[in-house]
């Protein structure tokens, strides 16, 4: 949702993380990934603005953060 979100395509992110499209690719398909890759990809997205909503009852999410004036 976020690598949409930002209009992002798979090699893109994947060069913004510092892992390869193919891990991107297994990750958004379900597979497991390491902690370390995980947050390596979340820095990258909170580093483009956005913003990961907790579960609150409608489900987790993404926003784009607020820009302060």
């Amino acid at each position: 949702m976020a690598r949409a979100a930002l209009g992002w395509g798979v090699r893109e992110l994947a060069e913004k993380a510092g892992v390869t499209a193919n891990t991107v690719t297994r990750i958004e398909n379900g597979s497991d990934a390491k902690r370390s890759t995980l947050d390596a990809i979340r820095s990258s997205f909170e580093m483009a603005g956005i913003e990961f909503i907790p579960e609150n009852g409608g489900g987790a999410g993404i926003r784009f953060r607020e820009r302060k004036a």
